[in-house]
């Protein structure tokens, strides 16, 4: 399952915690590289400024980190999918430094659970309705792809900041 999901393909074959370890420093340390300023950018014409990029990694830490705890507590569980694009609609004037601040601190949390997963936990899954069933280890290496998505993002809005 975990191949097929794009972002999980984006991680490829590397280690998804050690992944989630490195972004956990760096998407932060970006924000504050970026500054006020560079906060307000985007990385293409229509698209996602760096701050509503930040708001979204809060988001989606919060959404899947809660995703993999109902997996690992709920044998019988629906996946509640969430309409990003609904959630982004709130994403104006976002602050990104407090929106980094807060995806390190959900992403530290995460982290200090997705540690202590043995196999058997990875193992367990839920029915996602659009993929079907979804295990622990599946989401894990989806929050990992997907923070590597918008890394990129946000290091393409770096690269073209100017002074």
């Amino acid at each position: 399952m975990a191949a097929t999901h794009p972002y999980a393909q984006f991680l490829g074959n590397r280690d998804p915690l050690e992944v989630l370890g490195e972004t956990q420093e760096r998407i932060p340390a970006i924000a504050q590289a970026l500054g006020r300023s560079g906060l307000k950018r985007s990385y293409a014409p229509g698209k996602w400024t760096a701050a509503q990029v930040l708001a979204h990694l809060a988001d989606c830490e919060l959404a899947f980190g809660f995703r993999v705890r109902q997996i690992l507590s709920e044998p019988e569980l629906m996946i509640q999918p969430f309409d990003q694009d609904g959630w982004a609609r709130k994403y104006d004037n976002i602050d990104g430094l407090q929106a980094a601040s807060t995806f390190q601190v959900i992403r530290a949390w995460n982290m200090s659970l997705f540690r202590k997963l043995g196999p058997e936990d990875l193992d367990k899954s839920a029915t996602h309705p659009e993929r079907g069933p979804e295990k622990a280890d599946t989401v894990i290496r989806i929050i990992a792809g997907h923070t590597l998505n918008h890394l990129a993002q946000l290091e393409s809005i770096l690269g073209t900041k100017t002074a």
